[in-house]
């Protein structure tokens, strides 16, 4: 069976905060926990401000291991308002990541 990941491209998320929404509530987390949080960075230079969304998952991400069991997406990609999050084996992700520069993979052992 193929290693599965997740390939977030952080060049297209928005700042929603989604993923962290349906996380909390699929893994019904009390508050300070989540697998999955969106970290805003700042860059200021003389004449502008650039704000850039990049989600990041924490210790407490299992990849929504009971929904993948039964052939569904993680509740962060599902509900990913921007579509910048994809599921599946990590072979794929890393392909897909080629052509996405400001991206990463996520895939626990």
């Amino acid at each position: 069976m193929p290693r599965n990941g997740l390939l977030i491209e952080y060049e297209y998320c928005t700042g929603c905060h989604a993923c962290e929404v349906a996380c909390k509530q699929e893994h019904n987390f009390t508050d300070g926990m989540c697998g999955i949080r969106v970290d805003e960075l700042v860059t200021v230079s003389p004449d502008k401000v650039h704000v850039d969304f990049v989600p990041i998952t924490t210790r407490f991400c299992d990849l929504c291991q009971g929904r993948t069991l039964v052939g569904e997406q993680p509740a962060c990609v599902k509900h990913c308002q921007a579509i910048c999050m994809w599921y599946g084996p990590v072979t794929d992700l890393v392909k897909m990541m080629e052509k996405k520069p400001r991206s990463s993979i996520f895939a626990p052992k």
